[in-house]
């Protein structure tokens, strides 16, 4: 691998996060909303009590003098305190970020296994019915928005059959004897909201993985492998899929970057308390610090997720020149 592609890469991103940082600061001092009265919980308070707010949170300073002071904590890792919950930011953010990532990981799990059978069965049998029948269930479950799946799933796997909770991580107030009791109550929590949001994208990666490979099936060396005699299976598996697989690598790591801020309404429909619910609440307290914080974790997660995923197609794909 080049070194001065991956520095140049790494550059961009720099640069990236750079503008994030700025139009973060910038776009929450715009929006409409007294910082002041949400943090006295009144809007009926004293103009001295007011200014006295004013001065302790910054508020009073020129505008560039608050961005100066912002960009020096973030340096710090200081990213301020929360309104709502007077604590530090980061604090509130690392206990809800845990929760967020196990959902995404466990949702991308389900929506690549899922999207590569779909899209191989449908490319290994293009224009038959079957092909047919799951291009059409991958167009079906695309279009569905994530939130009228998570309660069509309450409805039943919850309400009628009663096998999973309704809501939550663990049953509130239950005493885990052992940590094996604790990771089962979260496993039980964790199959509706993460079978929500995986089949809500797994239509997409089946689409893109039936492309892929109807590309791939069509080069030589699939024909010089079909002369030799292979089996259509191998054909497809040990020789189709695994090339087939270089576009969804790059889909998939930008789309794990985007799953931290897309849980938000499986996360709200399932209250499962992570960083889209708390998103979610911090928007009705116009907790700006909480915020801020969120939509800056969720900006890093996706540009390290791009940067990562430019490195790992050169390893995976050494067809490819840097330069």
């Amino acid at each position: 691998m080049n070194v001065s592609y991956i520095s140049k890469k790494f550059f961009y991103s720099l640069i990236t996060i750079i503008m994030v940082i700025t139009i973060n600061f910038f776009l929450f001092r715009v929006m409409p909303g007294n910082p002041v009265a949400m943090i006295s919980k009144t809007s009926n308070i004293s103009s001295e009590f007011s200014q006295k707010l004013n001065k302790l949170y910054g508020f009073d300073d020129p505008m560039p003098i608050q961005f100066a002071k912002y960009v020096r904590q973030l340096v710090l890792g200081d990213f301020g305190n929360s309104f709502k919950f007077r604590k530090p930011v980061l604090d509130v953010l690392g206990e809800r970020l845990m929760a967020t990532l196990l959902l995404a990981l466990c949702a991308e799990i389900i929506a690549i296994g899922l999207g590569v059978i779909m899209g191989t069965i449908a490319a290994a049998n293009r224009g038959k019915k079957i092909d047919i029948f799951m291009l059409t269930v991958a167009l079906f479950i695309y279009a569905i928005p994530s939130f009228w799946l998570g309660m069509i799933l309450i409805s039943f796997f919850s309400v009628v059959l009663g096998w999973c909770p309704v809501s939550g991580m663990v049953i509130a107030g239950a005493d885990h004897a052992t940590t094996l009791i604790y990771i089962k109550d979260v496993i039980r929590h964790l199959a509706l909201p993460s079978i929500s949001m995986g089949l809500a994208i797994c239509g997409g990666y089946a689409m893109i993985m039936r492309g892929s490979l109807l590309d791939v099936l069509t080069e030589d060396y699939i024909t010089t492998a079909k002369a030799k005699g292979c089996k259509r299976i191998d054909v497809v598996i040990k020789h189709g899929l695994p090339n087939a697989m270089l576009p969804m690598v790059t889909v998939i790591a930008i789309n794990l970057g985007f799953m931290v801020s897309g849980a938000l309404q499986t996360e709200i429909v399932f209250s499962w308390p992570g960083i889209g619910r708390l998103i979610y609440e911090a928007l009705e307290a116009r907790d700006y610090p909480i915020l801020q914080g969120a939509f800056l974790i969720i900006s890093f997660c996706v540009i390290l997720a791009n940067f990562l995923a430019d490195i790992l197609y050169g390893y995976l794909d050494p067809r490819i020149k840097y330069e």
